[in-house]
């Protein structure tokens, strides 16, 4: 039992590792992403977030913070939200950090975006063709031009299917826990 165990939460690992890089893979088809992701200090990478709401709302999602490729430690992401909203959506994300202060402020334990921060929403292109390479993603150029840090950090998100109207107020709320 112990061994099926022990082989499940390796399996669970290899997953996560698997799902980050393929998540990181899609983003990095716009070349928006793809800059930051070349350059940035360190990133957290989110495969999927899941959102919902009616009137009230609220989302979720775990993912991994990484320096040079190598994994820090694991994040999850919360958010409660109310105003204007019926539906649900789930979608991935991508925080890069500009540099060490923006990393160790994100990684410091609890952090938390404030209501008026702002994510750059990656589309997948209105002409990919569906194949073995799978959907590419784009950013208009209206997003490319609104790219960059804030207070060291910039937030990507790409829909991964569902359907949300909302027009609320409200923040996401990060914690952090080191690798062992």
């Amino acid at each position: 039992l112990l061994t099926c165990l022990l082989l499940f939460g390796m399996a669970a690992l290899a997953g996560d590792l698997e799902d980050d890089q393929a998540t990181l893979k899609k983003l990095r088809q716009s070349e928006v992403v793809d800059k930051f992701h070349k350059s940035a200090y360190g990133y957290a990478v989110f495969p999927t977030i899941g959102k919902g709401g009616i009137g009230l709302g609220a989302a979720h999602g775990e993912g991994r913070v990484y320096r040079k490729g190598k994994k820090l430690g694991d994040t999850t992401m919360t958010q409660v939200s109310f105003g204007l909203q019926l539906g649900g959506q789930a979608y991935s994300q991508v925080i890069y950090f500009e540099d060490e202060r923006a990393l160790k402020d994100f990684t410091s334990g609890n952090f938390e975006f404030s209501a008026q921060a702002e994510a750059i929403a990656i589309t997948a292109s209105a002409g990919a063709q569906a194949g073995s390479e799978g959907t590419s993603a784009s950013a208009n150029d209206n997003q490319a031009d609104s790219a960059k840090y804030r207070k060291g950090m910039v937030v990507f998100t790409m829909g991964k299917g569902g359907l949300m109207y909302q027009a609320t107020i409200g923040g996401q709320k990060y914690d952090y826990k080191a690798a062992n």
